[in-house]
C-alpha cells in the first residue's frame, strides 16, 4: 500500500477536491513539479497547466489557469484562480 496525503482543490469558494490521493503533478510558474507522500513544506504560484492527480481508483486530471500549491504536515492546497475538470482517467 503506498504513502498517501491529502489533497484540497479549491477555486474560488468552491472545493472540487477533497480526498487522500497517492501523488500529484502541478504545473508551477518554473515547470511542472511532482508531489509525494511526507514532501517538505512548499509555498509556490501555479501557471497554466495540468494538475494530474493519481489515487487508488484512478487519476484525475484538472486544468489549472494559476493559483498557489501549499504542501504542508503532510497537507497540499491547491488555490486556483480557475479550474476546469478534464475527467477521470482509468
Amino acid at each position: 500500500m503506498a504513502d498517501r496525503f491529502h489533497l484540497q482543490v479549491v477555486v474560488q469558494d468552491q472545493s472540487l477536491f477533497d480526498g487522500n490521493v497517492t501523488s500529484i503533478i502541478a504545473p508551477g510558474e518554473e515547470g511542472y513539479l511532482g508531489v509525494l507522500a511526507h514532501h517538505a513544506p512548499l509555498l509556490t504560484t501555479l501557471g497554466a497547466g495540468t494538475l494530474t492527480v493519481h489515487s487508488d481508483p484512478g487519476i484525475e486530471v484538472f486544468h489549472i489557469r494559476g493559483g498557489f500549491l501549499e504542501v504542508l504536515n503532510n497537507e497540499v492546497t491547491v488555490l486556483a484562480d480557475s479550474v476546469d475538470e478534464t475527467g477521470a482517467a482509468a
